[in-house]
């Protein structure tokens, strides 16, 4: 599997706090069966490590993982929380999108509404960029109307969901509602969403994955061609 979401560049947000937890959940995954991960701590609030510093701390944990002869791939990337200001971030480069490409993770407030969230997201697409919409799942909004979801995908917004939903992570009503969407066809990529722990088994998830919809390509494109699309900045097609 490859993982588009989780937070094991350390000491920069509420994910690992050191190099050496990094590495002891890295090799985790990596046993799990994960072999590419893009690297994508919060920006927001008082998390706001700008790209020179987070480059930085990439490439330290580079050579760590080198070291410790862990081979997975890292690529860099941020989980944006929503703000009017994107593009500004974007071009001071305090935000980044994921592998320098067009494709940016950005979350919005769990429970409360964000106000212009598609103006936000229609700017960015005008600029040439492509929104990911990290964990859809987990918001109140779409969990009390799961099929609004549809005007954010008619937008050019995709959808990043954390497979650990389907493990129950965060209660049925996020389990139910992230099945409902990869039924749909409505989710492009899965991710961890990891910050302190790893222990998942990703055979029982390709099953739990096929069981929910019959489509093998659209299963490998979650779990890895739509990855390796973002990370090659192609272009993956919008949900119908």
């Amino acid at each position: 599997m490859k993982d588009m979401h989780c937070h094991l560049l350390y000491g920069i947000d509420d994910g690992c706090k050191t190099i050496e937890e990094s590495i002891v959940l890295l090799k985790k995954m990596k046993d799990a069966g994960i072999n590419e991960v893009v690297l994508t701590p919060h920006y927001v609030g008082n998390y706001d490590c700008n790209n020179r510093n987070k480059k930085k701390l990439l490439t330290e944990f580079k050579k760590r993982i080198k070291k410790e002869n862990i081979d997975v791939s890292l690529y860099l990337g941020n989980e944006v929380f929503i703000t009017d200001n994107l593009l500004e971030l974007l071009d001071k480069g305090e935000i980044s999108t994921i592998n320098n490409s067009k494709y940016i993770l950005i979350e919005l407030p769990l429970r409360d509404k964000f106000n212009g969230t598609k103006e936000v997201f229609m700017e960015l697409v005008s600029h040439g960029y492509v929104p990911i919409l990290a964990h859809p799942e987990r918001y109140r909004i779409f969990l009390e109307k799961p099929d609004l979801a549809l005007e954010y995908l008619k937008m050019g917004v995709l959808f990043q969901g954390n497979f650990t939903s389907l493990f129950g992570r965060y209660g049925k009503d996020r389990m139910k509602l992230l099945k409902y969407y990869i039924k749909k066809g409505y989710i492009s990529f899965l991710g961890s969403d990891t910050h302190h722990d790893f222990n998942y088994n990703l055979t029982k998830l390709e099953k739990k994955l096929h069981r929910i919809n019959k489509d093998n390509d659209y299963i490998n494109g979650i779990l890895y061609s739509n990855f390796d699309k973002v990370i090659n900045n192609q272009d993956i097609p919008m949900v119908k």
